[in-house]
């Protein structure tokens, strides 16, 4: 086997990250770099394709040369990527047709109560494990199709491909050669039925009729699925390795076995709980997803709770309000209380996820006082994350029967210690940190390895996970149910509030 190293493509949402690893499973080098936010209004959000190209490939030679390796001396690239995002491009010319429309935007939520309102929510819950929301991909590609001008005639012509960031990135890789997908990303597109395996017409005619020839192939999510362009990369390597963000962390948690469950702690925040080759049906509002696919084995599902702003509260405590000039020092401020003070912070700055699903909720700051300090904000956005988790996590215990013993988090959020404790009391479970917190890229580069062998199985990628920290619950129990009954009245403050902002015509 050609390659000593396996280099893991990380495109997040407000950045791109790429990490070599050798077969310990080590960072033996990587690279980080932030690309460009669009707010053309109010609950839009957007990212120029072509710059998210230019960054990624920019960081993965970075990668290459802080490990001292060359491109030859990569086994295998696994990808794993901002789910739901959605790039439509010029299959000829590879030019985007319009800058990608992020997971975060809501400009589909009119499309989805229209949806709504003509009565296909069970039928899309029974055949995609999701719930009709403008978080997903379905409500973006129907919006695209309908408001760029010429390009639903040119996809019906073939003339357009659709991917998700993955297979925008595979896709400029290979030199176009590759149009692909895995099962992962086109479980969370409203487009594919996640038990029979394939893109199905009755959900495509729902959004409008998308067309088939614009869709990229389905395969496993540890699967070869081309090699790379040797003029773009530097050689030929086998793309072997893909996976949605979350799913690609719930893998790098090694969680194999059923009810194991995990939080990645980023941009937004996500618990998954691994259900095994026997799909749970929600009756709660969480998601029913497709965990992965290995190879020829079966396919293997999860339970999701999507929380869509997290860390990104705090990027915007420090660049919206400019109150702090790093995450890192919400620890210390947070810490600086001895109490909360009775300040919350719900950060529905896009709406609301599971298990609320409320497009029009949006961000509020309640319990304000002639005494509240940057130090209360702060502490409030970290003490938001912990509650929405909650929220999640017992709803996903109702709808599996499954009492989490332990709950894993990764993340860069993971490394703040004052808020896992947090997290370990409001839960009451113990909290268990990583040593590798970028489980995300770790779960790409496994799926990668082992489609080539790098590793051998599940087994060998098992033996090498290594805990960092456990935290202990050591909040009473009524001093627990307080904090998160006040944050259960405060969602209900900030639910229902837009009704416009998202539903902007294009000018």
């Amino acid at each position: 086997m050609a390659g000593d190293f396996v280099l893991a493509i990380d495109q997040g949402t407000t950045s791109s990250r790429a990490i070599v690893f050798n077969h310990d499973s080590a960072t033996v080098g990587e690279a980080q770099r932030e690309f460009t936010q669009h707010y053309p209004r109010p609950g839009w959000v957007e990212h120029d394709a072509d710059e998210i190209w230019d960054v990624t490939l920019g960081v993965m030679r970075e990668a290459l040369e802080d490990a001292g390796v060359s491109a030859g001396d990569i086994a295998a690239i696994g990808i794993t990527n901002q789910r739901e995002t959605v790039v439509m491009w010029d299959k000829e010319t590879g030019e985007p047709v319009h800058n990608a429309i992020v997971w975060q935007d809501r400009r589909g939520a009119q499309i989805c109560t229209e949806l709504s309102e003509q009565g296909y929510d069970e039928m899309v819950a029974n055949k995609t494990g999701l719930v009709i929301d403008a978080y997903f991909s379905g409500s973006k590609v129907k919006w695209l199709l309908e408001n760029v001008d010429g390009v639903k005639e040119r996809a019906q012509n073939g003339e357009v491909l659709f991917g998700t960031i993955d297979t925008w990135v595979i896709y400029k890789l290979t030199g176009g050669r590759a149009h692909v997908t895995d099962y992962t990303n086109a479980s969370r597109t409203l487009m594919y039925n996640i038990f029979d395996l394939q893109w199905d017409d009755e959900l495509l005619e729902m959004l409008g009729g998308v067309p088939r020839a614009a869709l990229p192939e389905v395969k496993p999510s540890s699967y070869v699925y081309g090699d790379t362009d040797a003029e773009v990369f530097g050689a030929e390597v086998p793309v072997a390795g893909v996976a949605g963000d979350q799913q690609a962390a719930l893998f790098g948690e090694v969680a194999f076995e059923k009810g194991l469950t995990k939080n990645t702690y980023g941009t937004g925040s996500f618990a998954l709980m691994m259900t095994g080759t026997e799909p749970i049906k929600s009756e709660r509002q969480m998601l029913t997803t497709i965990a992965w696919g290995i190879g020829d084995e079966p396919v293997e599902y999860a339970l999701e709770g999507a929380i869509f702003i997290t860390g990104a509260a705090v990027q915007w405590l420090r660049d919206g309000l400019g109150i702090i000039e790093s995450a890192e020092e919400t620890e210390e401020l947070a810490a600086s209380l001895d109490s909360n003070d009775d300040v919350y912070f719900v950060p529905a700055l896009v709406g609301l996820g599971a298990p609320h699903w409320d497009s029009y909720a949006r961000g509020t700051i309640v319990g304000l006082t002639r005494g509240s300090s940057r130090a209360h904000l702060a502490r409030a956005a970290l003490e938001s994350m912990c509650y929405q988790t909650r929220d999640a996590v017992e709803a996903m215990e109702a709808d599996s029967g499954i009492d989490i013993p332990t709950f894993k988090a990764d993340g860069g959020a993971a490394a703040n210690r004052w808020m896992m404790q947090f997290q370990a009391d409001i839960l009451g479970t113990p909290v268990e940190v990583p040593e590798t917190l970028e489980t995300t890229a770790l779960g790409a580069a496994y799926l990668a390895g082992l489609a080539i062998g790098f590793w051998e199985d599940r087994e060998e990628v098992k033996s090498r996970w290594r805990l960092r920290r456990r935290y202990e619950p050591q909040m009473d129990e009524e001093e627990r149910e307080r904090l998160y009954g006040r944050w259960k009245e405060a969602v209900a403050r900030a639910k229902e509030w837009a009704q416009e902002a998202v539903e902007s015509p294009l000018a």
